[in-house]
């Protein structure tokens, strides 16, 4: 028998800050270096390898340098499709990562009486079966009707992109009943970012956290390491290159909301940290723009920490209601306006109505997006003045 690696959901490309970006990638690099240094006979890569299926090809050129250092060391890497690197095309950069030998997509079937029949990858005894992830759970009704191709006599894996029922808990979205799944020694799943076993079903969680949520409850990335000859539970790795340091602030005065911050902050040691802070509640005649979130960003700096990253989802301004009686509901924008206006006197007022009127301009035939918001912000300046 033998020992492999099964990794997921590593995203490359998926996070738009350029720290967070880097240290996506780090993980990555940290997982498979593992999987070199322990010997593993192979890799299983079950989906979302690449946040879309057209990556940038900086994050290319960095993944094939990384896929090059596997096959040096003679360690060859199986993979999947997932939702997000899932193309109807069927083309993708998975396709010319296998042209240039650096990992086989095992996704290969036949149709048979309304049945899709999965030919296996063989390497080394082990009888490897895979079907991609699709978009919005298109996988779900297709795997219902898998069957295999049998491999008698062969340690069996069947490498998954889906959502089953055992691991979504009181998620309301649809999911894959096991007992429908083909019988295997072992199913490597991928598109649930959580830690989770159940029998020989398992999810490895991502490479790397991908929002802001999942650093506050996974902190860090992980992946398996499996041994067929050992009767124990996969061995878990964790790829903790950051420690991540969460705060919440329930704020109702904006106002005063940054210097509280950063005095709280003020008492945490923040050294090459990933600081994530949550800020809520209901602002009372303020605006959110009133909590100065650079100064806060530049006194994280200051400390040391690898990177500020902040929610302010639950952060509301309380509706400001116009006691004001509509005389005319055909102009009621206008009407609106002046009774404002006439409340909150500012010389911007006088401008509002023909910004209104300059973003209501519709896009014209064959005209390109870019083009369209050059011509809107063009018109929104000449109404400023600049």
């Amino acid at each position: 028998m033998t020992k492999f690696a099964h990794l997921a959901d590593v995203h490359l490309g998926g996070w738009k800050q350029p720290q967070l970006q880097e240290l996506n990638f780090q993980s990555f690099k940290r997982a498979l270096e593992i999987c070199i240094e322990k010997k593993v006979r192979f890799i299983l890569i079950s989906g979302d390898l690449f946040d879309s299926a057209y990556p940038p090809i900086e994050i290319l050129k960095e993944a094939f340098a990384e896929f090059k250092k596997l096959k040096e060391a003679k360690i060859p890497c199986f993979i999947i499709a997932g939702s997000h690197d899932y193309s109807v095309s069927g083309k993708t950069f998975l396709d010319v990562l296998e042209k240039a030998g650096f990992c086989k997509n095992i996704h290969n079937f036949e149709e048979r009486e309304n049945k899709i029949y999965l030919n296996p990858t063989i390497y080394e005894g082990i009888a490897i079966y895979g079907y991609p992830g699709k978009k919005s759970g298109l996988e779900i009704p297709e795997l219902k009707n898998v069957k295999f191709n049998d491999a008698p006599g062969l340690f069996k894996i069947f490498m998954l992109h889906t959502t089953i029922d055992k691991a979504k808990g009181s998620l309301p979205i649809e999911s894959l009943e096991i007992k429908s799944l083909p019988q295997a020694d072992y199913y490597a799943l991928g598109h649930l970012h959580i830690d989770f076993q159940y029998e020989n079903f398992v999810y490895p969680g991502p490479i790397f956290p991908n929002n802001f949520q999942e650093l506050e409850s996974l902190e860090c990335g992980s992946f398996y390491i499996v041994d067929t000859e050992k009767e124990i539970l996969p061995e878990r790795i964790e790829l903790k290159l950051k420690e991540v340091f969460s705060l919440n602030f329930i704020i109702k005065n904006a106002l005063v909301a940054t210097n509280q911050i950063i005095q709280e902050l003020d008492k945490r040691d923040l050294r090459d940290k990933i600081i994530l802070l949550r800020v809520e509640g209901e602002l009372d005649n303020q605006k959110t723009s009133d909590i100065k979130f650079n100064e806060i960003e530049d006194f994280v700096k200051s400390k040391g920490a690898y990177f500020l990253l902040k929610n302010t989802h639950d952060l509301k301004v309380k509706e400001v209601k116009l006691d004001v009686e509509i005389k005319n509901k055909e102009n009621i924008e206008q009407e609106t306006i002046e009774f404002y206006s006439k409340e909150n006197p500012s010389k911007l007022n006088d401008l509002v109505l023909g910004l209104i009127n300059s973003l209501s301009v519709e896009k014209q035939e064959g005209e390109t997006t870019e083009t369209f918001n050059s011509r809107l912000i063009e018109e929104a300046k000449k109404i400023l003045g600049f």
